[in-house]
C-alpha cells in the first residue's frame, strides 16, 4: 500500500504506535535520538501519549494528527513524540502526576510540553482541531506554547522545578511509626462504604468505573467482621453490572466504564486487566455468597478471553478497540428490526428481556442490558420461567451467532507479562471454583508462555508482540506475576512454580528496592531520560504494585521460613499506612495486605498421597471456600516429616491412619489432626 506520508514510528512493534506511522507529523519514539535533537535545535518536545483502544485517542489521531496544516505546527515548533502507555507505563504514569500537579484531571490522549531535558511545564488531554465547547483548539495551544518556550523560559523551568520537588515528595515518603492495628484497618476499610450507590451498586456517579479492588478489599473485610453492609454493596454491585449494558450480554467480558450511573451506555473498549480482576472478584463473591450468577459472569468473562483474547501459543492480548469501522460501539449495538428479523416471534420476549426499544439507548440503536427479570416477564406472557429462560437463551445463541459476521472491533495484540499474571490467577480461582481442567490447562499454557517468551536471564521483561520481546518489566509485572507463580504453586503443588516466584522476589528486591526507606520503586531506574522514578502504593485501574509484592512477600516468608521477607513487607506497609487509613478508596490492595500481615496466615497442611481421588476430592471442596489469607502445603504420605525442605508450619505432620489428614493453624495455634471434612470446614 502506497502512503504519502511515513515516520519513524513504522519500525516499531506497538499496534498503537504503527496506527500514527503514516500521520504527517514527524513523530518519534521515546528514545534519545529525540531528545538530543531538541537539545540541538533548542525546540520543546510534544509528548503525546494513548493507546490503540482509546476512542478519543482515534478522534484526535484523525482531527489533529492527520491535519497537515496542524502536523506542520508542530513539525515546524516541536519535536514529536508518541508513546503508547501500556508499552511504557512508567513514562505514562510520571506525567499523569504532571498534569494533575497543572490542575489536569489526567486520562487519554495525554498531551504534555517537555523542555528538551524531559521537564514538564504544561499539558493537558484531549484538544479539539479548534476551539469547542470551551476546550481551545491544538492550533492555538501549539502556538501559544512555542511563544513560551522561545520568550518565558525561566518561568518554564520554575514550573518543571516545582513538578519536580512534588513529586519528589511522594516518593520519598516518611515510614509511619505508629501501631499498625486492626481496628484501623477495619475503619479504614469500612468507611468506603460511604461512597456505596444502594440504588445502583458501584462507589460513584457518572462516569461509573467498576472497582474491582475495593470490592476485594469489602469481601476480606466482610469475612472478618460479617458487616452485612459491606456483603449488600459487593453483591449489589456486582448484580448490577452483570445486568447492564457495562456487562457484553452476548458475548461476555466488561467494557470499560460507563458514561451514566446505572451501568447502562458503555465505553466499548475491553482491557485485558478489567476482565481479569472482575472474574476474579465475581469468583471470590460467589464462593462468599454460593449465588450462581456471580459464578456464571466470571466464567462467561473468562471464556471470552480464551475465545477472543488468547494467542495460540498461551498468551492473552491487551485490549480490544471501542471502534469498528470507523464509528464507536457499532459491533456492540442493535436495532429493534434487526432482532426482529433474525428472531421473528421469540423477538418480542428477547427484546422486554433485554430493553430493546424503537427508539433506542445509545444515538438511536440499543446497548442491550437486563431490563426485566424472569419472573416478571413469566408473568406478563404467561410461561414459566424455565421456558422464559429457554427463549432468551435461544435468541442469545442467534444473536451472538449473527454479531460475529459483523466487521470486529480493533484488537491489540500485545502480550504484558503483568495484566497476564492477572488472568492466570483468575483463570486458577476459576479451576478452584469449578474444577474445570480447562482453566487450569490455560493457566499453565500462559505462564508458560510468560517464561519462555518474556523471561531472559532471570529478567522478566514487560511487552511481547509478533515474537520480540522488549521493555524491562516494571513492579507491577514483577508483582502479578509473581502473585500468579505462588497461586499456582497453591493449586498444583508443583514445587518449580514456588522456586520461580522466589526466584521472580529476588530479582525484584535487586532491581526495584528502596534500602534506604523502604518499599519499591515502580521502574527498575535506568532510564536517563524520564523525568522521575516514581515510589507509589495507590491503586490506578490495577492493584498497587507495592500491595500486591507485600502480599507476596508475606506468603513467601511461611514458605520459605524467611523472616526477612515478612520485614520488607512490614517496611511497604509502613511506608503507605498513614495514607491507606486516611484514603482507603486509592490503597484498597495495601490494606488487603495489611490484613494478612496483622491476622498471619491461615496455615493448611494436607497430608496424603499426592494423586489420590481423597486428595483431588478434599482440594476441590477447599477451592469452593473463600480463604483469602491461606497458605497450604501437600505433604505427600510417604515423604519424611522433618524434612527441611518443607516449610516449618508443614513439618512434622503426620498422617492419621493412613488416611488424609489435614491440619489447621494460625498465630502459633493447631488444630488437632482433621480427617473428616465436616470438622476442617469447622476449622475453616
Amino acid at each position: 500500500m502506497e502512503y504519502k506520508y511515513t515516520n519513524r514510528l513504522t519500525h516499531e512493534t506497538s499496534p498503537y504506535l504503527l496506527q500514527h506511522a503514516h500521520n504527517p507529523v514527524d513523530w518519534y519514539p521515546w528514545c534519545e535520538e529525540a531528545f538530543r535533537k531538541a537539545r540541538e535545535e533548542d525546540k520543546p518536545i510534544f509528548l503525546s501519549i494513548g493507546y490503540s483502544a482509546c476512542h478519543w485517542c482515534h478522534v484526535m489521531e484523525e482531527e489533529s494528527f492527520e491535519n497537515v496544516e496542524i502536523a506542520t505546527l508542530m513539525n515546524k515548533n516541536f519535536i514529536n513524540i508518541k508513546v503508547d502507555r501500556e508499552e511504557r507505563p512508567d513514562i505514562d504514569d510520571v506525567y499523569q502526576y504532571a498534569l494533575q500537579l497543572f490542575g489536569g484531571s489526567g486520562g487519554w490522549p495525554l498531551t504534555i510540553f517537555l523542555t528538551p531535558e524531559g521537564k514538564p511545564f504544561f499539558g493537558g488531554t484531549y484538544f479539539p482541531p479548534r476551539e469547542r465547547q470551551g476546550l481551545k483548539g491544538l492550533p492555538e495551544i501549539l502556538l501559544a506554547v512555542a511563544e513560551a518556550y522561545r520568550n518565558r523560559k525561566k518561568g518554564i523551568e520554575a514550573t518543571a522545578s516545582e513538578v519536580k520537588s512534588v513529586l519528589v515528595r511522594i516518593t520519598d515518603k516518611v515510614p509511619s511509626g505508629g501501631e499498625i492495628n486492626l481496628a484501623d484497618i477495619d475503619n479504614a476499610s469500612s468507611r468506603l462504604l460511604r461512597y456505596y450507590d444502594p440504588s445502583h451498586g458501584g462507589f460513584s456517579t457518572a462516569p461509573k468505573f467498576p472497582s474491582p479492588t475495593q470490592l476485594s478489599l469489602l469481601l476480606i473485610y466482610y469475612k472478618r467482621t460479617g458487616d452485612p453492609l459491606a456483603i449488600e454493596a459487593i453483591a449489589n454491585t456486582l448484580r448490577n453490572m452483570a445486568e447492564g449494558g457495562i456487562c457484553d450480554q452476548l458475548g461476555g467480558g466488561f467494557h470499560r466504564y460507563t458514561v451514566d450511573e446505572r451501568w447502562m451506555i458503555p465505553h466499548f473498549e475491553k482491557m485485558l486487566y478489567d476482565n481479569a480482576l472482575l472474574s476474579k472478584v465475581y469468583l471470590d463473591a460467589y464462593r462468599v455468597t454460593r449465588d450462581t450468577l456471580f459464578k456464571n459472569v466470571a466464567e462467561e468473562t473468562l471464556n471470552y478471553l480464551l475465545r477472543e483474547m488468547h494467542h495460540p501459543d498461551g498468551g492473552f492480548y491487551s485490549s480490544q478497540d471501542a471502534d469498528s469501522e470507523g464509528v464507536e460501539g457499532k459491533f456492540f449495538v442493535w436495532s429493534r428490526e434487526e432482532i426482529e428479523s433474525i428472531l421473528g416471534k421469540d423477538a418480542k420476549m428477547v427484546c422486554r428481556f433485554y430493553g430493546v426499544t424503537d427508539e433506542g439507548n445509545f444515538e438511536g440503536r440499543n446497548v442491550l442490558h437486563v431490563d426485566r427479570g424472569l419472573k416478571a416477564l413469566s408473568h406478563e406472557f404467561g410461561l414459566s420461567e424455565e421456558e422464559i429462560r429457554n427463549t432468551v437463551g435461544r435468541g442469545r445463541e442467534r444473536l451472538f451467532a449473527c454479531r460475529e459476521q459483523r466487521v470486529r472491533p480493533f484488537r491489540d495484540t500485545k502480550i504484558i507479562a503483568g495484566w497476564n499474571g492477572l488472568v492466570i490467577s483468575a483463570l486458577i480461582a476459576a479451576f478452584q471454583a469449578s474444577g474445570r481442567d480447562s482453566y487450569l490447562d490455560a493457566a499453565k499454557s500462559s505462564i508458560g508462555f510468560i517464561k519462555s517468551s518474556l523471561y531472559r536471564d532471570s529478567v522478566l521483561l514487560h511487552v511481547w508482540k509478533d515474537g520480540v520481546a522488549k521493555v524491562r518489566g516494571d513492579l507491577s509485572d514483577y508483582a502479578f506475576v509473581t502473585a500468579a507463580a505462588i497461586d499456582m504453586f497453591e493449586t498444583t503443588f508443583d514445587e518449580g512454580y514456588l522456586l520461580w516466584a522466589e526466584s521472580l522476589t529476588k530479582s525484584l528486591i535487586d532491581l526495584f528496592r528502596d534500602r534506604e526507606r523502604g518499599g519499591f520503586y515502580d521502574t527498575a531506574g535506568g532510564d536517563d531520560i524520564l523525568f522521575h522514578r516514581l515510589k507509589t502504593g495507590n491503586d490506578h485501574p490495577l492493584p498497587s504494585g507495592n500491595a500486591v509484592v507485600t502480599t507476596n512477600l508475606l506468603k513467601l516468608s511461611y514458605y520459605r521460613d524467611n523472616r526477612e521477607y515478612r520485614t520488607m513487607a512490614e517496611q511497604v506497609i509502613r511506608l503507605f499506612y498513614d495514607d491507606a487509613i486516611e484514603t482507603p478508596f486509592n490503597y484498597s490492595a495495601l490494606l488487603s495486605s495489611v490484613y494478612l500481615y496483622i491476622e498471619g496466615g491461615k496455615e493448611i497442611t494436607v497430608v496424603g498421597g499426592r494423586d489420590s481421588e481423597e486428595i483431588r476430592t478434599f482440594l476441590q471442596r477447599l477451592g469452593e471456600r473463600y480463604l483469602p489469607n491461606k497458605v497450604i502445603y501437600l505433604t505427600d504420605i510417604h515423604k519424611v516429616a522433618e524434612d527441611r525442605s518443607i516449610p516449618a508450619f508443614a513439618r512434622g505432620k503426620l498422617s492419621k491412619e493412613g488416611r488424609v489428614t489435614v491440619y489447621i493453624c494460625q498465630k502459633f495455634t493447631c488444630s488437632q489432626p482433621l480427617t473428616e471434612w465436616e470438622d476442617i470446614e469447622r476449622f475453616l
